[in-house]
């Protein structure tokens, strides 16, 4: 954590270096940079390692005490680091690549990638492998699902509105029942009548069930000459230490360069005069306050938390739309168990209806020196749910027994082995994409468009399905344009979903093209 700094006037090559004085009569501090940025997450942070590069002053304000990196940080409980949720770092963009390996260097490792769906007590290979999966099921259920195939296909369902009714149209019932229905309403909290047909058709096109199954027999996902059904990529890089130490590292670099990273710093009023935000202020967990000014404004911040921010306050119909986004928050309890090998995946998705947890994180197969103990192994298990919901509330203490008996029933690891364990809540972790956040996101858009010294960045910050690459490369544009090197459409960063399952591509800007979102029945 950095240390409050002496008030005092820097100067040097760099121009325009900060100032911070006391201001009389309050507890306030203010502090001038060129730059100020809300929120210390990958985005945040690239965008300040952008500028500070470049020779430019900047702060970044980060909320919490001790951590940066947002959902991609690493956290540790008695030696133990781990993940909240998993964190590839694989890219088509390889300025991304190359920035990646800028910042960590020989710390990056390569990892063999295994992951595998639990079902029945069975594991699946992810992605489905048809005829494994029908060996898996057994014989009598292969013939049901292939009935139910039959009858889907003879009697489709019309209007086909749902996610429901597209994947049972293209797979039958019995199969959606098995592989599809259960995680999907873990994950986004609704269920799958409710969730639009247009998200399925995004995230599993061009795949059907007896595509598969020829594909599968001819030994790959075949179709038309020359086409081939994308698949996950079978290794990817990894920090050492885990994503967290590729933004503690960034962090320092930051700082070395005559940037600045202040933890324990929560915006609560960003001030402006309906044209340009001209401060923002911050407290800190003691209750002192903080006055940032700055010419250029940076917002990683959810945007239902900046337009709440905005002083003085935004118009009512963008404080009602901003209010109108949601979000899904997620809750990692993390088991140590003694035992040296637990199995092989890297993460297990858990299709099992029986049990809550959702995907299960091995971190000793990420990487083995976020263990300590080689005698040990460190499971994450992940549960989505959302803010103040019972399984939000529930204690930590009642949330590692739910883990121990979870794991226990599926037979992964006997409860008995589980001899330590923590608890790790992250809210917002989602952005959620129902039938109505485009229009409000576009009111909030057109008013914040008014502001000349304002660029927004990040997942939250755009209330975007970003990747971690793709946040990075809209703060690295954002950057670009404070720093006057061209006029960029953030919004227009690619976020396809399929970009993880391909091979590399310097497309990082194709305009239009959205990320595969769940939306409610009846969206446009």
């Amino acid at each position: 954590m950095e240390s409050p700094q002496s008030p005092t006037t820097r100067t040097g090559a760099v121009p325009h270096r900060w100032t911070r004085v006391e201001e009389p009569g309050s507890e306030a501090v203010i502090e001038a940079y060129e730059t100020v940025i809300a929120g210390g997450g990958p985005a945040g942070l690239t965008g300040a390692y952008e500028l500070a590069r470049n020779g430019r002053t900047c702060a970044v304000l980060e909320a919490d005490p001790r951590l940066v990196g947002g959902i991609s940080r690493t956290d540790e409980y008695k030696g133990y680091r781990f993940d909240i949720g998993g964190h590839r770092f694989f890219s088509k963009s390889q300025e991304v690549n190359d920035l990646w390996r800028e910042i960590l260097g020989d710390q990056f490792i390569k990892r063999p990638r295994l992951s595998r769906i639990y079902y029945d007590r069975k594991f699946f290979d992810y992605p489905l492998k048809p005829v494994d999966a029908l060996w898996k099921l057994g014989l009598a259920r292969s013939a049901r699902i292939l009935l139910s195939y039959i009858k889907a296909r003879i009697r489709p369902i019309k209007p086909e509105r749902s996610f429901e009714d597209w994947v049972v149209n293209r797979f039958g019932r019995v199969l959606f029942e098995t592989f599809f229905k259960s995680y999907t309403e873990k994950v986004w909290g609704m269920p799958t009548s409710a969730i639009s047909a247009d998200w399925a058709a995004q995230r599993i096109k061009g795949l059907s069930l007896v595509r598969a199954v020829f594909g599968a027999l001819k030994g790959g996902l075949g179709s038309k000459k020359g086409e081939v059904i994308k698949t996950l990529i079978e290794e990817f890089h990894y920090p050492r230490l885990g994503p967290g130490q590729m933004w503690e590292t960034a962090r320092d670099r930051i700082r070395e360069m005559g940037g600045a990273v202040h933890m324990d710093r929560r915006v609560v009023r960003i001030d402006h005069d309906g044209s340009s935000v001209t401060s923002v202020v911050a407290r800190d967990e003691a209750g002192k306050t903080y006055r940032y000014t700055g010419r250029q404004f940076l917002s990683t911040l959810p945007v239902r938390e900046l337009i709440r921010s905005m002083n003085p306050a935004a118009p009512d119909e963008v404080r009602k739309a901003a209010e109108s986004l949601g979000y899904r928050d997620f809750l990692s309890v993390v088991l140590i168990v003694d035992r040296a090998e637990t199995f092989p995946d890297t993460w297990i998705y858990v299709h099992e209806p029986d049990v809550r947890v959702g995907r299960i994180q091995n971190f000793k197969n990420w990487s083995p020196d976020l263990v300590p103990d080689p005698t040990k192994s460190s499971l994450g298990l992940e549960y989505f749910c959302f803010e103040g919901d019972e399984l939000w509330t529930m204690s930590d203490a009642d949330l590692l027994e739910l883990g121990r008996r979870e794991i226990d029933a599926m037979g992964l690891v006997p409860a008995s082995e589980v001899i330590d364990g923590c608890v790790v809540r992250m809210p917002k972790a989602y952005p959620v994409y129902d039938d109505e956040y485009r229009k409000h996101l576009e009111v909030i858009r057109g008013w914040l468009a008014n502001f000349d010294n304002l660029e927004l960045a990040g997942r939250n910050g755009m209330h975007k399905y970003n990747n971690q690459d793709h946040s990075m490369m809209t703060a690295t544009l954002a950057a670009r344009n404070i720093l006057g090197q061209g006029k960029y459409d953030t919004w227009k960063v690619n976020t396809d979903a399929e970009y993880h399952e391909d091979g590399p591509s310097d497309d990082v800007q194709t305009p239009g093209v959205g990320r595969a979102v769940p939306r409610r029945v009846g969206s446009a």
